[in-house]
């Protein structure tokens, strides 16, 4: 997935603990794990705003946008990346 979730970062500057930040925010140690290991398929504005909330951050500091790279065309595998001549 292109979208990464960085709440381990913003967690580790804010030095705050999965635990306190569960207690903080109301959302169960598991769910929270899920969002800081990057396995989350889905997040509620509700829980976004709580963690920015306790974290005192922005959503952009927990989410980001990474690219993913295109597959290489046909003509680009046979030939090694160079057009024919």
């Amino acid at each position: 997935m292109a979208i990464l979730i960085n709440l381990d970062v913003v967690m580790a500057k804010r030095k705050i603990g999965l635990t306190e930040l569960s207690d903080k925010v109301g959302i169960s140690l598991a769910n929270l794990s899920i969002l800081k290991n990057n396995r989350a398929r889905a997040v509620r504005f509700s829980t976004l705003d709580a963690i920015c909330r306790a974290l005192g951050c922005q959503p952009g500091d927990l989410l980001e946008y990474v690219e993913e790279d295109a597959p290489a065309s046909d003509e680009e595998e046979e030939t090694g990346g160079e057009s024919a001549s």
